[in-house]
């Protein structure tokens, strides 16, 4: 194969992994909102729907989930406005996003969320650690 082939191959086959990898990055944000918007509407059956399985096991009901939300995260239950940043895939699979809340307090907040890609193709979301923040960046 010539070099000029061989760079034609390589730029060809290179769109598909970052393409992949957007689709990746859209869907995990898909399912972030989808929760956000959910707890916004009170329906809470479909935000426990986007937590993962190994979520659902520590917090086998919807009211027991929802009973940790509302105890430990109430700018995640109840955010005014939320936007995403940084993000970060750690592997096949795997994702760290970073979305930036404004909860019902009116303080800014970072979440991290941990998302995993389920056997089915679907991203749920598997861990939230929260803080309040002074100055966000994206």
């Amino acid at each position: 194969m010539s070099l000029r082939a061989l760079i034609v191959t390589a730029l060809l086959l290179l769109p598909v992994p970052l393409i992949a990898g957007e689709a990746d990055v859209q869907a995990a944000q898909g399912s972030i909102e989808a929760q956000l918007r959910a707890f916004q509407a009170d329906d809470t059956e479909r935000a426990y729907s986007y937590a993962a399985p190994n979520i659902q096991r520590i917090f086998p009901t919807v009211d027991v989930f929802m009973g940790m939300v509302e105890r430990g995260y109430a700018p995640v239950r109840k955010p005014a406005r939320f936007a995403f940043g940084k993000v970060q895939e750690m592997g096949p699979g795997a994702i760290v996003q970073q979305v930036l809340i404004t909860g019902p307090d009116g303080r800014d907040y970072e979440a991290v969320y941990t998302l995993e890609r389920q056997p089915d193709g679907v991203w749920r979301i598997t861990g939230v650690s929260l803080k309040a923040s002074n100055a966000l960046s994206t």
